[in-house]
């Protein structure tokens, strides 16, 4: 069933991929997501690690309405109940949550499978072989929200993209200032929670991190 997946998915991830800050202001995170869409945000994912179970139902169910509105998919932090409940555009795994094939299993057919692999190009190349629509690594760069993770360097970057043929997707302590760093060395998307969500004006941020990818797409096309 993956494979039949894999040929009608509409668009593979890439661009500006952003992650939601964890928040009880249902109204503000909203209005903040709004603006990022606005903006050129290509995927949205809905991180919420220790908020009540009825919170994160309601607000993943709004922001579903919204990704919709502008074609983007919403990818689940690490719930495939929630995602799959609610037939979310697909789910995120760490290294803690379920096995990736397990996952494949447990989700609607058409569903994106994406895992975090930190610094671990073995853990990408499994990934990748169980299905995994794309690979995260990360932290790339010094991190507020996870101060102590591991920090993969541009050339691992590099290297991982000999090996992996799906999107690879970079996290961790990315801003406008480094992000092209990370394209250049090969991340097909850049996730981004504070840089983008704590920004003054999340829509003009937006676009400053989108339009980063409009050089490389023509560089690819030509």
């Amino acid at each position: 069933g993956r494979e039949l997946k894999k040929a009608t998915m509409a668009k593979p991830i890439s661009g500006l991929y952003a992650i939601t800050p964890e928040t009880l202001d249902t109204a503000r995170l909203l209005r903040d997501v709004e603006a990022a869409l606005r903006g050129g945000a290509s995927v949205l994912q809905y991180r919420a690690k220790s908020l009540a179970p009825e919170i994160k139902v309601a607000q993943a169910e709004a922001l579903m309405h919204q990704c919709q509105k502008y074609d983007v998919p919403l990818i689940i932090n690490d719930d495939v109940a929630l995602a799959a409940s609610m037939a979310a555009s697909g789910v995120h795994i760490g290294s803690h949550d379920m096995p990736c094939q397990e996952a494949c299993q447990s989700l609607l057919p058409g569903m994106l499978i994406g895992v975090s692999c930190y610094d671990r190009l073995d853990r990408a190349i499994e990934a990748q072989q169980a299905g995994a629509d794309y690979v995260a690594f990360g932290s790339f760069f010094p991190s507020a929200i996870k101060p102590n993770a591991v920090r993969p360097s541009l050339d691992f970057l590099r290297a991982a993209r000999q090996k992996i043929h799906v999107p690879i997707v970079a996290i961790g302590g990315i801003t406008l200032d480094n992000a092209a760093s990370l394209i250049a060395a090969g991340a097909d998307a850049v996730a981004v929670i504070s840089a983008l969500f704590e920004a003054s004006d999340i829509e003009a941020t937006a676009r400053s991190f989108s339009e980063l990818f409009l050089h490389r797409k023509q560089h690819v096309v030509s």
